[in-house]
């Protein structure tokens, strides 16, 4: 299998450099790193894919019963990673894709060298001594508002998502990634998404994580970003001067300056 083609695998920048592989969050695809990219790919080489089922993959590869897991998601990181032949990356995934992250990393050690987690979530729904931002009856009602109306939710709630009401373009730009998405696609992947419980798979990280998250944010509010900084013993936690659940969009050069940071720490 073309492992390119399928996930639409673009790499920029320095060939000699570190590798950096960002994946990208539900309903989006890598068109969102573009703000943060430019500056990142002066330093690093720059690895860009689309998941299956997303943005410019091959649609004819995508089945039901593979990305019903977080699992299935994981594998693409491992296919390119394997692909391109990376070994220690540095992985940055934007919110679901943060703990996709983590189970690349635990399937191929040798692959993912560090982390960073932008506005990551690792249970979206509340739990006792935990808060997720959402009690179990709100997202029910979230998946099955989507269900029914895909482009009326997406319509509806990118704009929630994305925060910065002062700044509609960005709102607008989340709305059209959403509904270029296939509903069917996005129904199984937004399951996958809010409903995965992935606390107890943190407890396994070991690598360097930076752990990003934003001032406001009504998908991953800030307990969230404090309980996973304390149950990644080798993480970094830092508070973006931001607003929504997109930095990359809304705040890249803050964005991009923690990355550049903690890269720097790697040496």
């Amino acid at each position: 299998m073309d492992i390119r083609r399928r996930n639409n695998v673009n790499v920029i920048g320095r060939a000699d450099a570190p590798a950096l592989l960002l994946a990208h969050g539900f309903g989006c695809d890598q068109n969102m790193w573009r703000l943060v990219v430019p500056a990142l790919a002066e330093r690093y080489r720059v690895v860009l894919f689309d998941y299956v089922g997303s943005g410019g993959s091959d649609l004819s590869a995508w089945n039901e019963e593979r990305y019903s897991s977080l699992d299935g998601y994981a594998q693409d990181v491992v296919d390119v990673c394997e692909e391109l032949d990376l070994r220690q990356a540095v992985f940055v995934g934007h919110s679901v894709s943060s703990m996709v992250g983590v189970l690349a990393a635990r399937s191929a050690p040798e692959r993912i060298g560090a982390m960073v987690m932008v506005t990551p979530s690792p249970c979206y729904i509340d739990d006792e001594g935990y808060r997720g931002g959402f009690s179990a009856e709100d997202i029910e009602e979230l998946l099955g508002s989507l269900e029914a109306n895909y482009l009326g939710w997406s319509s509806a709630m990118a704009p929630v998502i994305m925060g910065n009401p002062d700044r509609p373009e960005l709102g607008q730009e989340l709305t059209n990634s959403f509904c270029a998405t296939d509903p069917d696609i996005a129904r199984v992947f937004a399951r996958t998404t809010f409903l995965t419980d992935s606390r107890e798979d943190l407890k396994g990280v070991s690598v360097p994580t930076l752990v990003l998250e934003c001032d406001q944010d009504a998908i991953a509010p800030r307990e969230v970003g404090a309980y996973v900084h304390a149950t990644i013993p080798s993480s970094r936690l830092v508070t973006l001067d931001a607003t929504g659940h997109c930095p990359q969009l809304s705040a890249p050069e803050a964005t991009t300056g923690a990355i550049l940071d903690f890269m720097e720490s790697l040496r």
